[in-house]
């Protein structure tokens, strides 16, 4: 008990988060009236200990303890803003213990009223020297000795009226920041007013600025910080030869400024100045003339320079002096990003300083680790560097500022650009609470608990203040390093900044000039294309007008610019308005790099595309361009038949998988992602499914029409290409159709519903429609065209034994049955296989047929006028002659050599090889051709949308076919030589092996 009432019990204290009441208790009676509105209060506090014990030393320290006492009880905010400050900051309670006076700053009603403007913080600095502070620039100070003890004190009074409004969340961290900023200008103006005080009388006169750097230039200081400067110096009269002189005054004035800022006296210190980004570091003069700088930044500077002038501003000293410093270096700034490798130099430095920071603080840094504010910087940076060449709006020094600018010009996705700002404002507020606390420089989050514990108690985190702030950081932090990978790293920024500045800013002079240059044959239409895309001020134009610069190099790197360029028009309004379109190409580099390619070398791409331009988000990664399987494809296919009723709308929907897929293999085809005899495979299993569900959807549409119970079972035997798995971009699916009645069922009823069935499966297929068709070509059934569609196995049994010619057999080498029934599929490749494997080979009759057939397909079929040196069918070398070569092989030899049993080309080649059937030699020499035959025919088919079997003769088409095949531009001529070479040594193996 005391004469004022009960004290309150240390449950209560332990609730309004003392860690030590014994403590508090212990002390109590220090307090002269009653303690609980102090101890209360307390509570408030990031540190209710550290704020009830130093409320305690700045009451003793008081002239008048009972009056400061009374006046704390009687007001409580005061009494709040007091404890919050005591309770986070022990360096401005040493202040308030010795001048206890400035506690009346914190009863100031208005204190949060008004942000002080910069030039009032600089009168007030500036008067406590006792100089001028309504010149441009103040000339006289106090001679004293201790007049730089009167600007500490100064300096620290106002950083309290700051620090109490930033612990009540009176005031944002962004102007925090440059309320520091200001405070710092105005007392590096103070300190030049007591330095020229200090100059010997004879000092010959100079005119002097001081440059803000770093974080001072950018407005955005911490509490405790080394203030980045570099000094500028010219004669004070323009018509002296005395620069040498009037550079060495500088010099002196710049080490007293220097010297007055960074000593350390009873009032403590302010904080170092540092002109270690001066040119040649430390090593350099500290002061230079106007003429000084130009020459070292024309010539000498390094790209972290200009990086660091980004945020260069005059502070300090002669007004005019530092808006000409400013003047000089802002347009090399604003070029620098034009240097060779300047992109890769930045992203390294950041790499570098990560390497050094030493292992104990990685997982610590606020500032230099992973996630933490240099991650911000940096990517602001970057794009500020290689964008702001173009757009002043993102000329701003200060990090947030510039963010928003970036935000809103659409640089930055507006969900990336508020996770960033949101971030670097906790990581900031953080960064200056750990400071505030003992006015000490520093960049480590604390591991001590009880640190911790104040540290999330400032942050107003009540309930776990350690686990919270602990969460917050890490969540933070990780959001930080991923938007950092995404934007510092973004692959479009080095390529924007290799395009020099007036050709980036696309205006039609310098764009016409740019199109003519890079090749395209009609800069007109594209003019009027890139006026379409980039018109207006929309953030969809913003956009585009950034990525266009590139994109129309990337178009120039690739065959046909022009259509590549009118094919990105078609697809950007068809998607412009969609949220992930523009911002995937602008995020991930290398979508748009590849959307460039394909449009500008593919026609049968764009074609794909245009019908489906959602499918460009496939672009951005290797796996979404890897073929999907078979069975993935089916699955998916089939269930979109089962939801829908209609088949007409089912088979629509599976050719809209189908040309999905499609752009799939082709464009992964153009990047050159997979290999051919991927393609081919890919393709054909895009074609298995497709028929497999459009069976589904035939016997649905039967079965809705009549006949809901089928009374036979079907399957689809893939004959040719498709059957050999080696399907092109132009194939037809070359099938026949086998099917079985069931027991019971008529053999009439059975073949009329079967041919019902295949019937509405090729209509369904080829409706008219946007998708591409499916053209399925049921030409190679036993007696051709005259014969019946659909045939019984038996009817194929006996077809096999009476009639068939060694040609059947020949073109059953490449059936595989592909759909339908599992049990009928095996009875028809166990009849299939004892005709196409001869147990006894062929008969020299059979082969001399098979030749006979051979010479007749080459004299009859090449067509009038086709250059047989560059017909990829039927020319010399070409595909006909390794098929008809391997396949007379595997007629012959099957039977003893189960390897040669096989549909595919290739794997009956090396099997061939294998069984010493070829030399290894000629078995290459035949695969290469037949390789790349069959990738200039799909080549054509991908530049043209059309197939065809002739190399072109059209420069520019044959140009793109080459460049497809890997040639590099002008290269076409020597790809006509390749294919001549290696056809020719493929027709030398077929002369010996095929005609003997």
């Amino acid at each position: 008990m005391t004469e004022h009432g009960t004290l309150p019990s240390m449950g209560t204290l332990v609730r309004w988060g003392f860690t030590e009441p014994e403590a508090a208790l212990r002390r109590i009676d220090e307090l002269r009236g009653d303690p609980l509105p102090c101890l209360e209060s307390a509570g408030q506090a990031a540190d209710p200990d550290q704020a009830f014990a130093l409320l305690l030393d700045l009451l003793a320290a008081s002239p008048d303890p009972p009056e400061l006492e009374a006046r704390l009880r009687a007001d409580p905010l005061l009494r709040g803003r007091l404890v919050r400050v005591l309770g986070a900051s022990t360096g401005l309670a040493e202040h308030l213990i010795r001048h206890p006076e400035n506690v009346q700053e914190l009863a100031d009603p208005d204190l949060a009223a008004v942000r002080p403007a910069a030039w009032a913080l600089r009168a007030t600095l500036v008067a406590s020297v006792g100089a001028d502070p309504r010149g441009s620039e103040p000339v006289a100070a106090s001679a004293e000795p201790d007049v730089a003890d009167a600007l500490r004190v100064a300096y620290h009074r106002l950083l309290l009226r700051l620090a109490v409004r930033d612990l009540s969340n009176e005031i944002r961290v962004d102007d925090v920041a440059a309320e520091l900023a200001d405070l710092a200008a105005g007392t590096l103006e103070a300190a030049l007013a007591i330095a020229r005080a200090r100059l010997p009388e004879k000092s010959t006169p100079c005119r002097l600025a001081i440059i803000g750097m770093g974080k001072t230039g950018g407005h955005e200081l911490n509490y405790v910080s080394d203030v980045d400067v570099l000094f500028v110096a010219e004669p004070a009269d323009t018509d002296t030869d005395a620069e040498a002189d009037a550079l060495r005054t500088a010099t002196r004035l710049a080490s007293q400024v220097i010297r007055i800022c960074s000593d350390h006296t009873r009032e403590g210190t302010l904080w170092p100045v540092d002109a270690a980004l001066r040119p040649e570091g430390k090593n350099g003069p500290l002061v230079r003339s106007l003429a000084s700088y130009e020459a070292y930044y024309q010539r000498w500077a390094k790209t972290w320079e200009f990086q660091a002038l980004l945020k260069a501003r005059p502070v300090a000293g002669d007004r005019d002096l530092g808006a000409a410093f400013i003047a000089l270096v802002d347009p090399l700034v604003w070029k620098a990003a034009e240097r060779t490798g300047f992109v890769e130099d930045v992203q390294a430095m950041r790499r570098r300083i990560v390497d050094h920071i030493p292992a104990d603080q990685l997982n610590r840094q606020l500032k230099l680790g992973p996630g933490g504010l240099r991650d911000v910087e940096f990517a602001v940076q970057l794009l500020q560097l290689v964008h702001g060449r173009t757009d002043p709006n993102l000329r701003s020094p200060s990090t947030l500022k510039a963010l928003d600018a970036l935000t809103a010009g659409g640089y930055v996705g507006r969900p990336d650009g508020a996770e960033l700002a949101e971030a670097y404002r906790f990581l900031r507020t953080l960064e200056h609470r750990i400071q505030l606390a003992r006015l000490r420089r520093t960049h480590l989050l604390p591991d001590d608990v009880g640190d911790l514990r104040a540290l999330g108690r400032s942050l107003h985190l009540w309930s776990e203040p350690v686990n919270e702030l602990t969460l917050a950081w890490r969540r933070h932090a990780r959001e930080v390093r991923r938007l950092h990978e995404k934007l510092f790293y973004r692959p479009l920024l080095a390529a924007v900044a290799r395009i020099p500045s007036e050709e980036a800013r696309l205006t039609p002079e310098a764009a016409r000039a740019r199109l003519t240059a890079l090749g395209y044959t009609d800069s007109s239409a594209a003019l009027r294309h890139i006026e379409a895309l980039v018109a207006g001020v929309s953030r969809r134009a913003a956009i585009q007008r950034t990525l266009l610069p590139v994109m129309l190099e990337w178009f120039a790197d690739a065959p046909d610019p022009d259509a590549g360029l009118l094919a990105f028009r078609q697809v950007s309004d068809e998607l412009g308005s969609t949220p992930w379109y523009l911002r995937l190409l602008r995020d991930e580099g290398i979508t748009a790099e590849r959307m460039a390619k394909v449009l500008a070398s593919s026609k049968f791409v764009v074609d794909l595309l245009r019908r489906a331009p959602e499918a460009v988000a496939m672009l951005g990664h290797d796996e979404e361009l890897q073929p999907r399987g078979r069975e993935q494809l089916e699955t998916e296919m089939l269930a979109t038949v089962r939801r829908s009723a209609d088949p007409e709308a089912a088979v629509a929907a599976i050719r809209g998988i189908r040309r999905r897929e499609l752009f799939r293999v082709a464009t992964a085809d153009v990047l050159e992602l997979i290999d051919i005899d991927v393609v081919g495979e890919a393709l054909t299993d895009i074609a298995i499914a497709t028929l497999t569900a459009g069976l589904a959807a035939a016997v649905r549409s039967v079965a809705a029409q009549g006949r809901p119970t089928l009374p036979t079972r079907l399957a689809i035997v893939a004959m040719g290409r498709f059957g050999g798995h080696e399907m092109s971009y132009g194939s037809d699916a070359d099938v026949i159709f086998v099917h079985e009645p069931f027991e019971g069922a008529g053999d009439e009823e059975a073949a009329e519903v079967a041919t019902a069935v295949v019937t509405e499966m090729r209509r369904l297929l080829a409706v008219p429609a946007p998708d591409p068709p499916v053209t399925v070509d049921a030409s190679l059934r036993p007696e051709g065209r005259q014969g019946q569609l659909v045939r019984t196995l038996a009817s194929y049994t006996a077809y096999y034994q009476r009639w068939s010619h060694v040609w059947e057999a020949q073109a059953l080498l490449r059936a595989d049955v592909v759909c339908g029934e599992d049990g009928l599929r095996q009875r028809f490749v166990e009849l299939i296989d004892r005709y196409r494997w001869p147990e006894a080979g062929v008969s020299a009759a059979d082969v001399r047929e098979i030749r006979r057939i051979k010479a007749r397909v080459d004299a009859e079929r090449l067509p009038r006028g086709a250059d047989p040196t560059t017909h990829t069918k039927l020319g010399r070398g070409g595909l006909a002659d390794v098929e008809w070569t391997v396949q007379l092989l595997q007629l012959r030899h099957a039977a003893s050599v189960p390897a040669l049993r096989t549909t595919r080309t290739v794997r009956a080649l090396s099997a061939a090889a294998d069984a010493d059937l070829l030399t290894r030699a000629d078995a290459d020499a035949l695969i290469a051709s037949w390789r790349l035959a069959t990738r200039a025919r799909n080549a054509m088919m991908l530049v043209r949308a059309r197939p065809s079997d002739s190399l072109p003769r059209d420069p520019r088409e044959l140009a793109a076919v080459s460049r497809l095949l890997g040639y590099a531009p002008h290269e076409s001529g020597l790809f006509l030589e390749d294919y001549r070479r290696i056809t020719r040594h493929a027709r030398a193996v077929v002369e010996r092996v095929f005609w003997e």
